[in-house]
């Protein structure tokens, strides 16, 4: 495994130590450990997402979704019933599993569904009106000092 020094990152900037951190869990992550179950992460429009995860076998009452400190946690338990059924081929993992997902600033969860084997959970960025962009008008100078000049010059005479 390779490690990288963000000493020369923090030197120079403020306030992206959140983007190493970030590097350091991309690169500490067991690839094999999160192939299951399979999701995507979708893009509905410029403030909305959707990961949709392959939870076929579990119903509502094994799914858990969370979120804790900027982390959206879905996990399952199923029950085992290894021994009430016999299989000549199990193919359909039901094992329980723990998905984290780091949430960005202002990323909230707006809700969840569960249909045909999809766990659906719908996420939108909502940004504080105090942070959002805005238009500074700009004064003139040239039109202040003409002003002042002529507020000077009627206090002289």
């Amino acid at each position: 495994m390779r490690n990288f020094d963000f000493a020369p990152l923090y030197r120079s900037t403020v306030g992206f130590d959140q983007i190493a951190n970030l590097m350091d869990r991309v690169a500490t992550n067991d690839v094999a450990q999160n192939s299951y179950p399979p999701y995507n992460i979708e893009k509905l429009d410029d403030e909305s997402y959707r990961i949709s995860i392959a939870v076929a076998g579990f119903s509502d009452a094994d799914l858990s979704v969370e979120v804790r400190e900027k982390s959206l946690i879905v996990s399952a338990r199923k029950a085992d019933d290894a021994n009430e059924k016999t299989y000549l081929h199990r193919g359909i993992a039901t094992r329980a599993f723990e998905r984290r997902f780091h949430l960005a600033d202002h990323v909230q969860v707006t809700g969840a569904t569960h249909v045909d084997g999809m766990l659906n959970i719908d996420l939108e960025r909502q940004v504080p009106e105090a942070l959002k962009p805005r238009q500074i008008q700009i004064a003139s100078a040239s039109a202040g000092a003409i002003e002042k000049d002529v507020v000077d010059a009627k206090s002289v005479n």
